[in-house]
């Protein structure tokens, strides 16, 4: 059994080989200044099509702190990140990206704060550099929608970077849902959560993996995984649906009463129009709901792992390690690697 690190670091990845290498080293930098070499770098290749599973089989050859996992096809971000907290084993465990968009040694403000008692402490962006005025835009709309919309408090300009306690990430493992929107999860654990302000910096290389499509599905995820409002608007807007339609009725009737007619096709299909587009999307909102319960009944895997790494070892996990228990998954963990020789703790952890 390999000894367990204080900290984890994971990353989720895909299609990041040109700020790959760059990002290990000041990962590795920051957590050898906090941990020693008492730390593990957990790269999660989610699909990757250029060289990003090579240059993590590399990484975990030269450095024995690097965990390398590939999944066997793109999963997404949130099941990727999952995938990698699965695999995680350290008392501390940070949750970043490998865009360099968050800064790997903000970990040296985090766990002080994590000492003095915080069992989370996330990133809250001040500032976002690089980003379009649109994604800003639209960013800034999706997180305070969320914030009136949520059952719980998700603190708003904040992502997936944060540190975490074992106890925090062991009870977010045990959350079944497949539709994971993690930072919401998170903030539904509760506990003390401390923000840490800061400005984020521009992508160190490549392009963001999150196009419109992608946003607005994640964003439905948000939505419909904390908060059962848009369902309670359905029922409004067929309250008033059918208030307008009697008072409809009501004014067609007395019109009658007076020997007038009530002429012009155009409104007639206005109207018809009106309330065809209301039940539509009163359907389409149930249809969402309705759509995620029938995923999460189906129980599939939430993640499939093609190959793991650690050294020049590599092993194969079983294909119900994402279901399993925390405890399961790490002394699968174990399994899986039981003839390697523990890691030189003498050897140079620097990433060049």
């Amino acid at each position: 059994m390999t000894q367990v690190p204080f900290l984890s670091i994971v990353a989720p990845c895909h299609n990041e080989e040109e700020g790959l290498r760059e990002f290990c080293r000041r990962s590795a930098a920051a957590a050898h200044s906090v941990a020693g070499d008492a730390f593990e770098l957990i790269l999660v290749d989610d699909g990757s099509s250029d060289r990003t599973w090579e240059i993590i089989s590399n990484l975990a050859a030269d450095v024995p702190q690097v965990l390398g996992i590939r999944l066997l096809r793109n999963h997404g971000h949130q099941l990727a990140s999952t995938a990698g907290l699965a695999a995680s084993r350290g008392e501390r465990v940070l949750l970043i990206d490998a865009d360099l968009q968050d800064p790997p040694e903000l970990l040296l403000m985090m766990m002080p704060i994590m000492e003095r008692g915080a069992d989370v402490v996330y990133g809250q962006r001040t500032r976002r550099q690089g980003e379009t005025w649109f994604k800003l835009a639209s960013a800034s709309l999706f997180y305070r929608a969320l914030s009136k919309l949520a059952s719980v408090t998700i603190p708003r300009d904040s992502g997936d970077f944060r540190l975490m306690r074992r106890r925090v990430v062991d009870i977010l493992l045990a959350m079944p849902e497949r539709d994971r929107f993690i930072r919401g999860m998170v903030s539904w654990i509760g506990g003390r959560q401390v923000a840490l302000p800061y400005e984020r910096d521009a992508r160190f290389a490549g392009t963001t993996k999150y196009p419109l499509r992608k946003m607005i599905n994640f964003a439905l995820d948000a939505i419909t995984s904390f908060s059962t409002t848009p369902l309670r608007i359905a029922t409004w807007l067929g309250m008033m649906s059918a208030g307008v339609a009697i008072s409809l009725l009501v004014y067609t009737f007395v019109r009658w009463l007076q020997g007038e007619t009530v002429t012009g096709w155009s409104s007639i299909m206005a109207a018809v129009s009106a309330f065809s587009a209301i039940q539509l999307i009163c359907i389409g909102i149930i249809g969402e709901y309705l759509g995620r319960l029938v995923q999460e009944s189906k129980r599939r895997p939430m993640f499939m792992v093609e190959t793991i790494v650690r050294g020049s070892e590599h092993a194969e996990l079983s294909i119900a390690f994402s279901e399993m228990s925390a405890s399961d998954k790490r002394t699968a963990l174990d399994a899986a690697f039981a003839s390697e020789e523990p890691p030189r703790s003498q050897k140079n952890s620097r990433i060049g």
